[in-house]
């Protein structure tokens, strides 16, 4: 029966880690560049009671043994790096990767990190900055006197300068990782490697597999709200058959405890 209430806390344990994730979800489902998470759950180790294949008398074995579980744990959770809606907002200042790539920003703590929300504003100085100040990479200045600013598909930024026509005043680079999942959520729609990620690669919009560039755009969270709903009953009824076994086996060592 101890065993039962541990193994049943270990349920409850690990439901409320897949409901905390499946809130996260349901919270930004209207956050830019938002990726939706994933739990995966592992068994706990077995007791073996009585080994599988075990000689049972001269020269017979027996086909199956007794294992008792201990119950489970989250293995992992990560994100899920599907392409999100587009959602047309008409501000040159705004792009968005359609296909895979980050864009790589600088923090104003100097540190590097890499996003998929391509909401950028323009400092007083002219920069393309984030909203939390994070810096395009590399560096974009708009000129104070220009017209108007294009980006296209492949990442080549124009204005349009008085007097003097169209001039190209920036590249922009997407990077690439070899495990996408291996990423290290830092929030405000921001990630940075770790060793599970592998180091950035460097590409050109619309070339060797990288995204393109649509101008005008952001791409919006690909959070599936109907199937967020779906798991977040699933999990709820799994919470509440751990609790119901924990209250069964108390109730069996109750009467155990109480045997004369």
């Amino acid at each position: 029966m101890i065993r039962a209430l541990t193994t049943a806390a270990s349920g409850l344990s690990a439901q409320s880690a897949n409901i905390e994730r499946i809130s996260n979800d349901l919270a930004n489902v209207n956050t830019d560049s938002y990726k939706r998470g994933r739990t995966e759950f592992q068994d706990l180790m077995y007791e073996t009671l009585k080994e599988p294949g075990g000689q049972i008398g001269a020269g017979s074995q027996t086909p199956v043994g007794i294992q008792a579980g201990m119950g489970v744990k989250v293995g992992a959770t990560y994100k899920i790096f599907e392409q999100g809606p587009a959602r047309m907002t008409y501000n040159i200042n705004d792009m968005m990767i359609e296909g895979t790539g980050f864009l790589p920003v600088q923090l104003p703590n100097g540190e590097i990190a890499y996003t998929r929300n391509g909401a950028f504003h323009r400092d007083s100085q002219g920069k393309l900055v984030l909203s939390n100040g994070a810096q395009l990479i590399p560096q974009v200045t708009i000129p104070s006197n220009a017209l108007g600013m294009q980006i296209s598909n492949g990442g080549e930024i124009k204005v349009q300068l008085p007097g003097q026509g169209e001039a190209v005043i920036g590249q922009i680079q997407l990077m690439n990782f070899v495990n996408e999942q291996g990423l290290r959520a830092v929030g405000e729609s921001l990630y940075q490697p770790t060793a599970a990620s592998g180091q950035p690669l460097q590409g050109i919009p619309g070339e060797n597999g990288y995204g393109m560039i649509q101008q005008g755009a952001l791409e919006g969270s690909n959070v599936n709200v109907p199937n967020s709903m779906v798991d977040m009953i699933t999990t709820q009824r799994a919470y509440e058959m751990n609790t119901k076994v924990m209250g069964v086996a108390d109730q069996m060592l109750g009467a155990t405890v109480n045997v004369k």
